[in-house]
């Protein structure tokens, strides 16, 4: 029945009528959760829709399998979740606000609604969002499984192949800049000499080390919760629908997924994606320390260090002439920032598991996603646009270098620190290099002390 004046139709659900827009793919329930959530605008996640299709397509191959629904039902159901994945306008379909029901249940069910609706067309007879699209499954179960999957994906399929491929060009500069020694520096001072390279592969390590932990941790979220229904005990569904249904996800992704052996922590908490998202935190605080190192290096030119100069991307002043600013860092460590911040929200959804549901589902979901994108676009930015491109200014390097009176460390082992203390502040009060006090202050030959105060020796440790 439509209301042609306004443009609208009715439809209804187990609440009443609704008047939906005539176009519109989605059903009553979609449309009191856009009617109650007008809050923030922000949608859930392409990820996220996708991982719910995904979801739906293979619950019914599921069910086709375990003959709880029919074959003609079952197959419009998988036929229109391909068509809605091939649609390029498939966001539209789903405009139900982040800040909804905690259980994402209107998401849930804005996915059942859309399905039906296309796989009704396609049947020509009635296909139920809740009898058929959401047969053996819970909004309870489904959306904690979409989370997983998605995050599962994204991880695996998008932010990891981004840090690999920043560790790689972190590695691939490294190489090329081994040569140049430059002034180490702790609490910001003056320290012992390092190569440039040393610095490097510090950061590539550091990225390593979050590539390692990010698998391990992902691992945990490939053990879903579908299956458990309602509150993780599996009414009304086939006892064996978790384990086809992993099977069939498998098959159709990437990646291997599982059946729980135990629903009711799945469904209650989501502690896994809170671990994951506290090792995207760590990686972002390692993307913080290689982007302000980049920064500290690059300032200046005059006033700074000086010590590199970042590629030039765009005017740095909107009155100073001539002023460039190292963007690419500045946007990293704003990424990092957000990620962080984004990881104290999702410890605090995770608290929300009240007895046998989470009820911040959509929150985390929302907030993981979103993460995953971040850091994954800014690696392969500072990869290509920062570490790639920087120059080494050698004259500036060298300045400080063959100063540094911290290189007298070489000599505690010979004169003893007490000693190597005075040369060390002598040189400092005087301004004078390293060589020329330890050659007035000890009885060791010129030619020796600039044999041990090599900086480029020094950085190989040893006595």
């Amino acid at each position: 029945m439509s209301n042609e004046l306004e443009n609208t139709r009715i439809v209804k659900d187990s609440m009443g009528k609704m008047e939906i827009p005539i176009g519109a793919l989605h059903g009553a329930q979609t449309q009191r959760a856009i009617d109650n959530f007008p809050i923030s605008g922000r949608k859930m996640p392409a990820e996220f829709i996708k991982a719910l299709l995904l979801i739906k397509l293979n619950a019914a191959k599921a069910n086709l399998q375990l003959k709880t629904l029919t074959d003609p039902i079952a197959n419009a159901i998988v036929d229109a979740c391909n068509e809605l994945m091939e649609d390029k306008n498939l966001m539209h379909h789903f405009p139900v606000d982040v800040f909804q029901t905690g259980s994402g249940t209107s998401s849930n069910m804005n996915a059942n609604e859309v399905i039906a609706t296309v796989a009704t067309k396609k049947l020509g007879d009635e296909v139920n969002p809740n009898d058929h699209v959401n047969f053996g499954q819970s909004s309870n179960d489904v959306i904690p499984t979409a989370i997983h999957v998605s995050a599962v994906l994204t991880v695996n399929g998008d932010l990891l192949p981004a840090l690999r491929y920043l560790q790689n060009s972190i590695l691939g500069k490294a190489e090329a800049v081994s040569e140049y020694c430059k002034t180490g520096r702790t609490h910001l001072m003056d320290a012992m000499p390092i190569r440039m390279d040393q610095s490097l592969i510090c950061w590539a390590d550091q990225v390593k080390n979050n590539i390692d932990q990010l698998g391990l941790v992902s691992k945990s979220l490939q053990t879903l919760a579908l299956g458990g229904t309602a509150v993780g005990t599996g009414i009304n569904t086939h006892p064996e629908f978790s384990s086809v249904f992993a099977e069939n996800l498998s098959g159709n992704t990437s990646m291997s997924f599982y059946g729980a052996s135990n629903f009711f922590p799945l469904i209650a908490s989501q502690d896994s994606a809170v671990a994951l998202s506290g090792q995207l935190k760590t990686t972002a605080v390692t993307l913080m320390k290689i982007a302000n190192d980049l920064r500290w290096m690059n300032s200046g030119p005059l006033a700074g260090l000086g010590e590199i100069t970042l590629e030039a991307l765009q005017p740095g002043s909107s009155i100073m002439p001539g002023k460039v600013n190292p963007v690419i860092p500045e946007a990293t460590a704003m990424v990092a920032a957000e990620v962080i911040g984004n990881d104290s929200t999702i410890c605090l959804a995770g608290q929300s598991g009240n007895f046998e549901l989470n009820v911040m589902l959509p929150l985390i979901a929302y907030n993981l996603l979103e993460s995953i994108s971040l850091l994954t676009n800014v690696s392969k930015l500072l990869a290509d646009k920062a570490i790639s491109t920087f120059t080494v200014n050698e004259e500036k390097l060298g300045e400080a270098l063959h100063r540094n009176p911290i290189l007298v460390t070489a000599l505690n082992p010979i004169i003893g620190y007490e000693k190597a203390a005075e040369i060390a502040k002598r040189a400092y009060r005087e301004g004078r290099p390293i060589v020329d006090i330890a050659e007035e202050d000890t009885n060791i030959s010129r030619e020796e002390l600039i044999s041990l105060l090599d900086p480029l020796k020094l950085t190989m440790g040893g006595l």
